[in-house]
């Protein structure tokens, strides 16, 4: 134990939660990916590809961890865990409020182009995407990260006099 909080920099007991929900987040995440495959495999089954693709994310993640403590400046590693955390859950939280603020502008499939349609979904989930990313940064006590994170987001789309 003591080998895990010198390597995640844990100096208090709370800070556990990170590590924790990040490996329930990765399991539940592998399982979910499982889908992918025929619905008539038995459970025992799903379980060990399950583990299997579990144990393949979690190296890829580390081997990210390890690329990107550098070029990211946090106090402490397991800060890396809930910046995860945080893209994970503005990624699929911008889907689910993308949708119905397009419903609430009258966007449809039926009464648009299929590609003009999924142009204009897109560029809503961009958006709140952007917006949310702050949001819940700011909530996972974040906030500082996201929003240099978004300013160099904003600059790269060519809006920069805007953030400066």
């Amino acid at each position: 134990m003591k080998q895990f909080k010198a390597r995640w920099d844990i100096d208090r007991n709370w800070q556990f939660i990170f590590p924790i929900f990040g490996v329930l987040i990765l399991f539940y995440s592998s399982y979910k990916l499982t889908g992918l495959f025929r619905e008539e495999y038995p459970n025992g089954l799903k379980v060990i590809f399950a583990l299997l693709i579990f144990f393949i994310l979690l190296k890829f993640i580390l081997f990210l961890f390890k690329r990107l403590e550098k070029k990211w400046i946090v106090t402490h590693r397991w800060e890396l865990i809930r910046i995860f955390m945080v893209f994970a859950i503005t990624g699929s939280s911008s889907l689910f409020v993308g949708r119905p603020i397009i419903k609430l502008m009258g966007i449809t499939k039926e009464n648009l182009n299929i590609y003009v349609y999924w142009f204009l979904y897109i560029i809503i989930g961009i958006l709140f995407y952007q917006i949310l990313l702050v949001s819940i940064g700011w909530l996972f006590g974040q906030f500082k990260f996201f929003w240099e994170f978004e300013k160099k987001m904003i600059r790269r789309f060519g809006l920069g006099r805007f953030v400066d």
